[in-house]
């Protein structure tokens, strides 16, 4: 199932960069369409019942298709491994994250950074016990299966067993909504997730609270990028369309719209984290 953005939530339209739409490949220019991978991953993508897309994914597809003068496509996959495994297998061209950029996937990925974000751990108010980070230790947490958030909850794990107390408990699922399910309904004492999910979810959903983890806990600040694979060579060009998106202010215009600046970055970084 897949949705077109064809226009940013605010409204406003960008000018076709005519040189940024002559670099793109021929194949993407022969279909009009760039084909965007998207998990139900609110705020990033928000999937209605008719299969439309709404988020800060939605917006910047919209952007980024304006520059070009192409359409921008969502095709929902249900986790991570099929968007990776979907872009190689040239089902979909793109996919805009949230995803940290690796060395490892580098090899086979162009990504851009376009933000960064710690982990977060959404859970009820009315949860008994916890209060801080270090309150998860021993408790079961949901988070989405080989995602950055499951390889920091395993790093929490390890802090709390360093310190003589229970090591966590992973809920392993298909995406955040999921994740989010399972802990309103008990079977997960909290919800790993990005920052921004986080904000989004206790501004949206009242009763819920969130804390977030710190480098003392193993946390690290993540580069959360969009990845092209390297053998279409579309990662150079959607590289110069968001220097372009942030000169123009788009782009903070979008963060901001999100209530997303704390975690916004100064510039759009190519393949961080492969050595120049």
């Amino acid at each position: 199932m897949g949705s077109g953005s064809p226009t940013l939530a605010t409204a406003t339209n960008l000018a076709v960069v005519q040189s940024l739409h002559d670099a793109l490949p021929q194949a993407i220019k022969d279909a009009g369409v760039i084909r965007f991978a998207g998990d139900s991953h609110p705020p990033y993508r928000t999937v209605a019942p008719d299969g439309s897309v709404t988020g800060i994914d939605a917006d910047f597809q919209a952007a980024i298709g304006q520059v070009l003068g192409v359409r921008t496509q969502t095709m929902i996959v249900n986790a991570l491994p099929a968007a990776l495994q979907g872009m190689l297998s040239d089902r979909y061209d793109a996919f805009n994250g949230p995803v940290k950029a690796t060395a490892e996937r580098e090899k086979q990925f162009d990504t851009i950074t376009w933000m960064t974000t710690r982990t977060a751990y959404v859970f009820p108010d009315s949860a008994a016990g916890i209060a801080r980070v270090e309150d998860l230790c021993g408790k079961r947490v949901a988070v989405v299966t080989a995602s950055v958030v499951e390889e920091q909850l395993n790093k929490l794990s390890r802090f709390c067993t360093q310190g003589k107390r229970q090591a966590t408990q992973t809920v392993g699922l298909d995406d955040t909504n999921a994740t989010l399910l399972a802990t309103l309904s008990g079977r997960a004492d909290a919800a790993g997730m990005t920052e921004a999910a986080a904000i989004d979810v206790t501004q949206r959903q009242g009763g819920t609270k969130y804390v977030t983890q710190t480098e003392a806990q193993g946390a690290s600040k993540d580069d959360l990028a969009l990845y092209v694979p390297k053998s279409s060579k579309l990662g150079p060009v959607l590289q110069e369309v968001f220097e372009e998106l942030f000169r123009d202010g788009t782009y903070v215009g979008i963060m901001s719209r999100w209530g997303l600046n704390q975690v916004s970055v100064p510039k759009p970084v190519f393949n961080a984290a492969t050595p120049q």
